[in-house]
């Protein structure tokens, strides 16, 4: 396959906007399949999976390829729920064309500004798709209004729709000025309505107002009032989709395959082919930056975007070959190791179908390569190229994971590997202070879908419970303390005397000021041992104990009794002396947040936020009317902040955290703090 012939295109949109069955009409226009699936019935190409026929919604990304004519069309279904976002993060990381699905009947909904956020920002040239027209009170003025206001003026409709009355029946292409009616079975061209002609004439003046605006020669021909070629209109139109300048809108019907047609040869004569418009950033072995054409006379690269755990396959890769050809045998380079490729896939919905080979441009599939999963690069050993990975939102909520059956113990550890491969926004991390196993993901819903799919698919008995802070205690004083540890009852006793100077530090540290051998230097390290086994506990609440500077100042030895055991004891005792002397105090995590929302929410989060005892650091105006908050914010106070920031904001927010430090709590919180983990760590 030409690299010119291929398009690949991400379809998106809110959850139950109309995909999955926008994507089955196009496999069913294009012949791929004899006759439609539907989602109701539990036989799409996209939703195959076990959870999805049983949600109704797709929760995974599916790829279905299309031959049109000369050309490969792969479509990428890409889940609208906002649990997913990291599939949509993944595949629009790799495409340079999609469509957003919006549902006629409803209107811009929050999963359609963000998918259509995503995109502007990423720079993939995009359709949009008005589906469901044919539903009942659709208003297609106020609609393309709405969406232009909150989309941007970008959008322009190419499509009016036709209709007797209220009942939608097809629409006038206005590039081409030819409507497509439907019939009962499809969509045949036929004459534009005459009280339509108006409408569809002033539409197609605006699109060549904007054909004029992309060069100086089409502009001149413009105002002479001459006339534009097709092919000038069609050729001006496609520069404009490329660069952004142009989103066009389409208006159909999934289910009775209105406008599906014509979606069809937008993709052959508007989106970019691979090799249009920025490569993938990538570099060499050294860290060189590195340009690589999509083209098939370069050494082989591709990466992968995805990986889906099948349970009888393993796992199965999918990837963008971004340059050359990629041959069953072939040896390639994985994070530093050299693999044989044994099998090659073309995917179709769960269908895998063995190819021989995978041409630039082109998406495929592989399987059994170790060491290999999403963000990760596959190039020729002669010629290493690793692309830079796609960044995906962090984990914001945590919860402990609990087996109500120790049986299921050997069990649970290779399920949540298998899951994070699919799924590159849940962690996974054992807390050993707290001795919980927690799972993180971006809400509570992309949790519970988790702990959902372990007791479902790989049959583990559990519980949750909540996660526990991780605090800390220190010192904020000056104290010296004894450490006396003797036992003298005849033969070899121990014999351990010290005294020992507390007092605050950036870090834990150890030091001795010992004059005139009072404490041998041989049992110096004893006393250092001593002293930081004795911060794995401090005596508040029993937390380890940090920023603390044990120096070793005097002592007495014994010259048969005395040995290491003696020392180290007497410095564990030194320091318990002194410790509640020092003035001690508890420290609590601070998380470095960055929450991201619409300027119209931005009150209220700062409200918010300030019940949570946040430091607000920085407010940044971002794209589309959006703002970036970054606050410092204690940790406990953001345990379900996630939740809180949907309800604030109509589901639109949403924010990323990283630890920053520890800081000391404040005096009105310590009691209560003290009481709730002190028999937990005793």
């Amino acid at each position: 396959m030409k690299v010119e012939n291929i398009r690949n295109v991400a379809i998106l949109g809110h959850q139950s906007s109309g995909k999955t069955s926008l994507v089955e009409s196009l496999a069913y226009v294009s012949k791929l399949i004899p006759q439609k699936g539907e989602v109701e019935k539990k036989n799409t190409l996209s939703d195959y999976t076990p959870d999805e026929q049983k949600r109704g919604s797709s929760i995974q990304t599916a790829i279905v390829p299309l031959k049109y004519g000369d050309y490969k069309i792969n479509l990428l279904d890409i889940p609208g729920n906002d649990d997913f976002i990291s599939e949509a993060i993944g595949v629009v990381g790799v495409v340079k064309g999609a469509v957003l699905v919006i549902d006629a009947s409803i209107g811009v909904q929050v999963g359609t500004v963000k998918h259509y956020k995503l995109l502007k920002k990423k720079g993939v040239p995009t359709f949009i798709f008005l589906n469901k027209m044919d539903k009942e009170d659709v208003d297609f003025d106020l609609v393309l209004e709405e969406i232009r206001e909150k989309l941007g003026k970008e959008v322009i409709s190419f499509c009016y729709p036709l209709g007797h009355e209220k009942s939608f029946d097809g629409f006038a292409n206005a590039v081409d000025l030819k409507a497509h009616i439907y019939n009962g079975k499809e969509c045949v061209e036929a004459e534009i309505y005459p009280d339509k002609r108006a409408k569809v004439l002033e539409l197609h003046n605006t699109i060549v107002e904007e054909v004029a605006k992309t060069n100086d020669e089409l502009l001149e021909k413009f105002f002479n009032g001459e006339e534009f070629t097709s092919q000038e209109i069609r050729d001006a139109l496609r520069i404009g989709v490329l660069s952004g300048e142009l989103t066009p809108l389409i208006v159909g019907s999934a289910t009775k395959n209105i406008g599906v047609q014509t979606l069809l040869n937008m993709f052959v004569s508007y989106l970019p082919n691979p090799n249009d418009l920025k490569p993938l950033a990538a570099h060499d072995e050294s860290g060189k930056d590195k340009i690589v054409p999509t083209s098939l006379d370069q050494p082989f690269s591709a990466y992968c975007f995805k990986t889906v755990v099948d349970p009888y396959t393993g796992a199965i890769n999918l990837i963008k070959i971004c340059s050359g050809t990629l041959k069953v045998g072939d040896e390639v380079y994985i994070n530093g190791s050299t693999q044989k490729v044994g099998m090659l896939f073309e995917m179709c919905g769960k269908k895998l179908d063995s190819v021989n080979e995978l041409s630039a441009g082109d998406i495929g599939a592989v399987t059994r390569l170790e060491k290999l999963g999403s963000g990760d690069s596959l190039c020729s050993p002669k010629s290493i190229t690793i692309f830079k990975p796609i960044k995906y939102p962090t984990a914001v909520i945590f919860k402990a994971i609990v087996l109500t059956n120790k049986n299921d113990e050997s069990k649970l550890s290779p399920a949540l590997a298998k899951m994070q491969l699919e799924d590159p926004a849940l962690e996974v991390k054992r807390n050993n202070e707290t001795k919980q196993l927690l799972l993180g993901g971006l809400s509570e819903s992309h949790i519970a879908y988790a702990l959902e799919k372990l007791k479902n698919l790989y049959k583990i008995s559990l519980e949750t419970e909540k996660m526990k802070v991780i605090y800390r205690e220190s010192i904020k004083g000056t104290a010296e303390g004894d450490g006396r540890y003797v036992k003298q009852s005849g033969g070899s006793g121990f014999y351990g005397v010290v005294k020992m100077r507390f007092e605050p530090a950036e870090e834990n540290v150890f030091a001795e000021e010992v004059f005139g051998g009072a404490v041998p230097k041989n049992y110096f390290p004893a006393v250092e041992k001593g002293f930081f086994e004795a911060l794995n506990s401090g005596l508040l609440a029993g937390f380890p104990v940090i920023g603390v500077k044990g120096v070793l100042v005097d002592g007495k030895y014994h010259p048969v009794d005395s040995n290491e055991q003696a020392f180290k004891m007497a410095g564990i005792l030194a320091f318990k002396d002194a410790y509640m002397k020092c003035r001690p105090i508890i420290l609590e995590p601070i998380m470095r947040i960055k929450v991201n929302v619409e300027s119209v929410y931005t009150g209220n989060i700062l409200s918010d936020l300030n019940t949570r005892r946040a430091r607000i650091q920085n407010i940044e105006e971002k794209e589309h009317g959006t703002q970036e908050i970054e606050a410092l914010v204690p940790e406990a106070e953001i345990i379900d902040y996630v939740t809180k920031l949907k309800s604030l904001t109509q589901a639109s927010g949403f924010f990323n955290r990283e630890f920053e430090g520890y800081e000391e709590l404040p005096e009105f919180l310590k009691d209560k703090v003290i009481a709730e983990n002190k028999i937990t760590n005793q």
